[in-house]
């Protein structure tokens, strides 16, 4: 009989490539899955690999396993979803990795909303974005949070997914609490903030090219001379009066009440926040009321709309 945990592997293992991805994706030692997929072989009885010193990859019979182990792990999957719909209350742990403004933004809400659960166990990740989805993919975690600010990524996903938009979330404008944009009787004009002190995170963050796009919009506004790693450390220093910046709206749920918010006039700049989950794995209970608590979460993160 094969074992299933060992099929994840070996399908991991198909979509990575080499040993020493499959372990670091799933968070295991490279000898500890070489010992894992060894075991496989002499249970399906043929070469799965062919191994040299440094490098391994499947034999023809190894790729027909591949394949047919995510089909078999889909099927677990449905025929897990099929019992449990008959359950009449969500039982059992549910995984969710989010990108770090989405887990700070919807936690509270998620926590209140799935306590009425008493059989349900909740775990919430922050995590990068590709590690969410890849997550999800090999079956270590129920739900990513993800966000896409380019319109792309339900197009790019992998096939056995499924993404629920549940917001827009639109650049913003924040400034100190005695910026004279605080004031929301005061029009924002983009190009009186020119010369403004911004401050954004890190080259290749979205957040960053978002901001930088912004910018390229007023014209001959000088580059973004601070740097910060982590949105909300950006927005404390903007109540402080170091700077200004502009975040995604959902960065405010946690951001010091002192900073004053303003909509971006003429800008659309925005993202979309997306769950995803497996496909064999929405009818099941408890991925179903998770699903609709973070619907709830999102709604409520942050309702208010900025003054003009």
């Amino acid at each position: 009989m094969l074992d299933l945990r060992r099929l994840r592997l070996l399908a991991e293992f198909a979509r990575r490539g080499s040993i020493a991805a499959t372990a670091a994706a799933l968070g295991y030692t490279p000898s500890a899955v070489s010992q894992q997929l060894a075991a496989l072989e002499r249970e399906a009885r043929v070469p799965l690999l062919d191994r040299t010193a440094r490098s391994a990859e499947l034999t023809d019979a190894g790729r027909r396993l591949a394949r047919r182990a995510e089909e078999i792990l889909d099927l677990v999957e449905r025929a897990e979803a099929e019992l449990s719909a008959h359950a009449d209350l969500p039982v059992g742990r549910v995984v969710v990795t989010a990108f770090p403004t989405a887990a700070v933004a919807f936690a509270p809400a998620l926590a209140r909303s799935l306590a009425e659960h008493s059989g349900l166990t909740f775990v919430l990740r922050q995590t990068r974005q590709d590690d969410g989805i890849r997550q999800v993919r090999g079956g270590e975690a129920d739900i990513a949070l993800v966000d896409d600010w380019t319109g792309t990524l339900p197009e790019e996903a992998p096939a056995a997914l499924e993404f629920f938009r549940i917001r827009r979330d639109p650049l913003v404008l924040a400034v100190p609490p005695d910026h004279p944009l605080s004031d929301p009787g005061r029009p924002v004009d983009l190009r009186g903030l020119r010369d403004e002190p911004w401050m954004a995170a890190p080259r290749g963050e979205p957040s960053r090219e978002a901001v930088e796009r912004l910018l390229d919009t007023v014209g001959g506004a000088r580059p973004v001379p601070w740097e910060f790693e982590g949105l909300h450390t950006i927005l404390s220093l903007v109540a402080r009066g170091v700077g200004i910046t502009a975040v995604p709206a959902l960065a405010l749920a946690a951001a010091d009440r002192a900073v004053a918010v303003r909509r971006l006039p003429g800008c659309d700049l925005s993202r979309e926040v997306y769950a995803v989950t497996r496909g064999a794995s929405v009818r099941r209970p408890p991925v179903a009321a998770t699903l609709r608590a973070l619907y709830a979460a999102a709604r409520t993160a942050w309702p208010g709309e900025p003054p003009g």
